[in-house]
């Protein structure tokens, strides 16, 4: 069989194939920016956040590298390979973005406190998102040319962007529009309980969207398109096969692997200690003042901060193809970490909070870098027919980080910052300054190819 070329897709291809991530980072921005202070509504201790947030990677850990490796090996005319797995993970994340807020609610008609409800459908979020993205990562892989990676990716931040701004500000949106921000004590304000809502909704039309308008290739296909696929023999898939396929992952996934490594110690202790940084450091309250509606203040200010921060995203997105040809992937990738770095550190030194937005322009650079440049230098790497698989592998380095930062992170800010955490958010800025240098010494990679 002669090897054939795969197609170079247009923008509005690439646009309908990762609209649904668009919904998928709504849902990602409103945990990540109100999360915290569900649960320190619900009676969570500051140092206990990091414990509770382990749901997520656990969950990622685990999820997407099976999810991955299914994907690979399903197919059906009508639903293709990864198209169940976007509809599966967003219809049970929409179930529970509309119950995570209404915890104190099921408590009371279900035996359990209220914090055990939150935790498990937090899990229930976790474990689906991670089952409606990583068929997302892997699907710029299966679709497009290794030439249009970088634009493919950079589409998939772009959308993330959109996505996050809508729901890291929607509880502010509606508070301004004059729903309650307030709540009795133990229960959640409803500008962030209909937010939930607001985001189960346009998740599902999102995924809706990219599964009618986007045809995937074949397993016919995609051996016209690898002479690698016509040579390697037919095998049953197993599950196990993950571990085989771990014990060969590429060594530029190694070296990829450190630079995520703290570049997402760093975005979890964000996502976890910015709102109790905020009340504290900004606002001058003690860490137990939760329920206090300048509490709840700063909350919103965070929700729009995260929401500058994709914003700002959303623009770097745009100069990162050009950025990676003119000066190199890593450089590229370098510079943006070293923006984040110093956009988490400034927080400490900017002393009047409507002045943060200027710190979050480094972590957007640095955010949008990272949700593109990592992936678009490593599809270079992974064998087609692995693509899921190594998509969900990769996704090990972002969620070890993690663990390790939440079981750590929470006695070290009661320890050591009196639970202040405003000073565990430096060591996070100096964590990406770090990704930044080791990114700079990564080998193989060069810069993209310009395709006419």
């Amino acid at each position: 069989m002669d090897k054939r070329i795969k197609p170079r897709l247009s923008q509005a291809q690439i646009i309908n194939m990762s609209m649904g991530f668009l919904g998928i980072q709504m849902a990602f921005g409103l945990q990540n920016g109100n999360a915290s202070r569900i649960l320190q509504n619900f009676g969570a201790d500051v140092h206990h956040l990091s414990w509770f947030w382990l749901v997520a990677p656990f969950t990622g850990l685990i999820v997407q590298p099976i999810i991955g490796h299914l994907g690979d090996h399903t197919w059906s005319e009508k639903w293709g390979r990864r198209k169940p797995y976007f509809l599966i993970g967003a219809l049970l994340t929409a179930i529970g973005l509309v119950f995570l807020p209404n915890s104190a609610s099921v408590s009371v008609f279900l035996a359990g406190g209220v914090l055990v409800f939150a935790v498990l459908f937090l899990a229930m979020m976790d474990a689906s998102i991670n089952v409606a993205m990583e068929p997302f990562r892997a699907l710029v892989g299966d679709m497009l040319p290794k030439s249009q990676g970088t634009v493919g990716f950079s589409v998939q931040t772009i959308l993330i962007g959109i996505g996050a701004v809508i729901g890291s500000n929607m509880p502010l949106w509606l508070t301004n529009l004059g729903i309650s921000n307030t709540a009795a004590e133990g229960f959640v304000p409803d500008s962030v309980i209909y937010s939930f809502y607001i985001g189960a909704a346009i998740l599902l039309l999102t995924i809706l969207y990219t599964v009618l308008t986007t045809k995937e290739y074949s397993p016919a296909d995609f051996r016209a398109f690898s002479q690698e696929e016509t040579e390697q023999p037919e095998e049953k898939a197993r599950l196990t096969d993950i571990f085989k396929d771990f014990a060969k992952i590429p060594p530029l996934m190694k070296s990829l692997g450190l630079v995520q490594f703290f570049s997402w110690f760093a975005l979890f202790t964000m996502w976890v200690y910015t709102t109790t940084s905020v009340a504290t450091h900004h606002y001058g309250l003690a860490p137990s003042d939760a329920s206090s509606p300048e509490f709840n203040a700063a909350g919103n200010l965070v929700g729009e901060l995260f929401g500058y921060y994709n914003l700002f995203a959303i623009g770097f997105a745009f100069l990162l193809t050009p950025l990676s040809r003119r000066i190199g992937k890593k450089q590229t990738h370098a510079l943006a970490l070293l923006s984040g770095g110093v956009g988490l550190i400034s927080m400490f030194y900017i002393e009047n909070p409507s002045h943060l937005w200027i710190s979050m322009i480094g972590v957007g650079f640095a955010w949008a870098s990272i949700l593109a440049m990592p992936y678009a230098m490593l599809i270079h790497a992974i064998p087609m027919r692995k693509m899921g698989v190594y998509m969900g592998i990769f996704n090990f380095f972002i969620v070890l980080p993690q663990i390790v930062n939440g079981v750590f992170g929470g006695p070290i800010v009661n320890a050591l910052f009196a639970n202040y955490a405003i000073g565990y958010v430096v060591v996070g800025g100096v964590s990406m300054i770090l990704a930044a240098l080791i990114t700079l010494n990564l080998k193989g990679v060069g810069k993209d190819e310009v395709v006419v």
